[in-house]
């Protein structure tokens, strides 16, 4: 395989793309456009469902992305892998989750549902990510592949998840919801996946994130720029730490990489 040309620059959404108003700060766009003319490879690497990245991508004119925090990856609009949860595991968590009186919202690639009609949990998550609180179908998961579901639960009831499926990965990303993952799914492992397609090394990609799902790919790459809102968890294995979204946190960081 030819080596690539440039860096491979990986950018989360939520808290690092946009900002607090779900919107990409003017700066942060022309960096992305500055990027891409000068040679660079720009994609995503989000918890989101390939549905939710739809419009973001059209905007910034971008054709790969690892979503579902690595379980579905995209090459130039190419499926290049897909690792979706084990459809009886799917259905052990889905009656777990009912027993416990936990809501849930099954994710696939083309739409989500929840579990019950309505929950003051998923509002507020949905809320953060500018979504509405999904439709209710509890058995959306028959049939589907399922790549990420969301639990809606607050540190004290998280224990007893973990303790209940230890082949499923829980990562938290709000403090009323966690994204439930296969065993080993990460966004590190889903970048394993595009840097195979594309001959990019781990030393040539840079990454930008802002929570706790994004630390298995600030140990995976070369270079990774936590946002000035992350936690200190995250900021701590960061080479540097930026400004907030709304402060041109991203023009910061790449001007600091030397990529601007």
């Amino acid at each position: 395989m030819k080596k690539p040309q440039g860096k491979l620059v990986l950018f989360d959404i939520d808290g690092t793309l946009l900002d607090r108003h779900n919107r990409i700060p003017a700066s942060a766009k022309r960096a992305i456009f500055t990027l891409k003319e000068a040679g660079h490879t720009v994609a995503l690497a989000s918890g989101r469902s390939p549905f939710m990245l739809e419009h973001l991508r059209r905007e910034l004119g971008l054709h790969s992305y690892v979503s579902f925090n690595g379980q579905y990856v995209v090459h130039e609009h190419r499926l290049i892998y897909s690792n979706p949860i084990g459809p009886e595991l799917v259905a052990q968590l889905a009656a777990f989750a009912s027993e416990q009186e936990h809501p849930l919202v099954y994710l696939d690639a083309e739409g989500m549902r929840c579990n019950q009609q309505h929950h003051p949990y998923v509002e507020q998550c949905m809320r953060s990510l500018d979504v509405l609180h999904p439709e209710c179908d509890p058995r959306y998961y028959e049939g589907r592949h399922i790549y990420q579901t969301m639990l809606f639960c607050t540190e004290e009831h998280e224990a007893m998840f973990r303790q209940a499926f230890p082949d499923l990965h829980f990562v938290r990303w709000h403090p009323c919801s966690m994204d439930v993952l296969p065993a080993g799914g990460s966004k590190a492992a889903g970048i394993e996946r595009l840097i195979a397609e594309t001959g990019f090394r781990p030393e040539d990609i840079y990454a930008f994130g802002d929570n706790y799902n994004d630390m298995e790919m600030f140990r995976f790459v070369g270079c990774s720029i936590a946002m000035g809102n992350a936690p200190k968890a995250v900021k701590k294995l960061a080479a540097f730490v930026t400004s907030e979204a709304e402060q041109d946190g991203i023009w910061h960081g790449l001007r600091w990489a030397g990529l601007l």
